[in-house]
């Protein structure tokens, strides 16, 4: 089975054809760069991001921009060994993070477009940072061992990324004007402050800011905490009046399919009666044809209907986890009339026919969600106001 493009994809959705066994309509679709590869790395948090950010460029009619996700990855690693020292080895230095580790590396370092840093100094031509990590690890380890860090602690850490990375521009010209990663930044008028985190869980009082118990909230960043319908509501009136949204959540449920552009929150319980997860195995994925033998969504399901409750026993029994940020890009809806979220992923345009691209449906996505990341002006006025935004 050969790969399709993303204008091949378009045309699918637009006829309907976007996955075997639905049938898709397309009801709001908004402008989107193309899908990018984050390949051998855990760094789905800031591929999500900074493909918001490309977007809202577009929204912001500010043009077409390629932002390089490793010169914010640099930094988060930097602020990790940070974090971790000061914690005594007792932080997060692993891959993952979210949304607000982007737009804070951002507003410290600035960014650049991805043909002054692509983040690959090494004999490939996709992103693999499973030796760079080890490396940070062990330099982390020394220094807290030795309950310092030395200038030769500070050297190494600059020649590690300078040479998995490459080194920092301090200076670049972009389309025949010179800058400065920090001009650069301040030139395409995006406000971090503008952009604000919002999430939904019982054991936190509603209309309040909250902290996410998960591991890759490393910074310990508050959310506004919101009733489930209300999340919902934002997210459909956030995409209906032009605004993409960033969305974190997990992938590592059976009714997650990458492979077949779809992700759905089933009421069957038999294995058998659907794919087995795809979310484990992705890395080793090669032959389209021969995966595509071991999944069986073949038709719409009737759906879990997830109430807060439904969705806080998923949390608090660590079933539903924070695996994976993607970027939802629209609404669509399959031949039953059930509403699906037009979703771009960050894993290449190879690893399934649709370009890179997925649907989730609305149960999927009401159960799923950890937290979600859009424009203040995205957000309801009434809820606005509840806020105190």
């Amino acid at each position: 089975m050969r790969s399709f493009s993303i204008s091949c994809m378009l045309l699918l959705l637009s006829a309907g054809l976007f996955a075997q066994g639905y049938q898709f309509s397309e009801v709001k679709r908004i402008e989107a760069t193309p899908v990018k590869n984050q390949a051998s790395t855990g760094t789905c948090w800031c591929f999500a991001t900074v493909s918001f950010m490309e977007s809202e460029l577009l929204r912001m009619g500010k043009g077409t921009y390629d932002l390089s996700e490793m010169f914010l990855v640099r930094q988060k690693y930097y602020n990790q060994l940070q974090n971790n020292y000061l914690k005594r080895g007792k932080g997060n230095i692993g891959q993952g993070s979210l949304s607000h580790t982007a737009k804070n590396a951002f507003k410290q370092v600035g960014i650049v477009p991805e043909e002054v840093y692509t983040g690959i100094n090494y004999n490939s031509d996709r992103h693999n940072h499973s030796e760079l990590v080890k490396f940070v690890k062990a330099i982390a380890d020394v220094a807290v061992e030795a309950k310092q860090r030395s200038p030769e602690y500070y050297k190494l850490i600059d020649n590690l990324f300078d040479t998995y990375l490459g080194k920092l521009p301090e200076k670049f010209t972009y389309q025949g004007k010179e800058y400065t990663p920090k001009s650069f930044a301040a030139s395409l008028g995006l406000n971090m402050d503008d952009y604000i985190e919002l999430t939904s869980f019982t054991h936190h009082p509603y209309y309040t800011q909250c902290e996410i118990e998960v591991p890759d909230n490393w910074e310990h960043e508050l959310m506004y905490n919101l009733p489930l319908d209300e999340l919902i509501q934002t997210i459909d009136y956030a995409l209906n009046n032009g605004n993409t949204v960033c969305w974190d959540g997990d992938v590592s449920e059976k009714g997650f399919s990458f492979v077949n552009g779809v992700a759905i929150n089933p009421e069957v319980t038999k294995v058998d009666d659907y794919a087995t997860t795809d979310r484990a195995r992705f890395e080793k994925l090669t032959e389209l044809d021969r995966l595509s033998e071991i999944y069986k969504f073949e038709h719409p399901y009737p759906e879990v209907n997830v109430t807060p409750e439904v969705r806080q026993k998923g949390y608090e029994s660590f079933v539903t986890t924070d695996d994976h940020l993607m970027h939802l890009t629209g609404i669509a809806r399959d031949q039953n009339g059930t509403k699906y979220y037009i979703t771009k992923n960050s894993w290449g345009t190879e690893r399934n026919a649709f370009g890179g691209y997925l649907n989730m449906s609305e149960s999927f996505v009401r159960a799923k969600t950890i937290y979600i990341m859009v424009h203040k002006d995205a957000i309801p006025k009434a809820l606005k106001g509840k806020l105190g935004i």
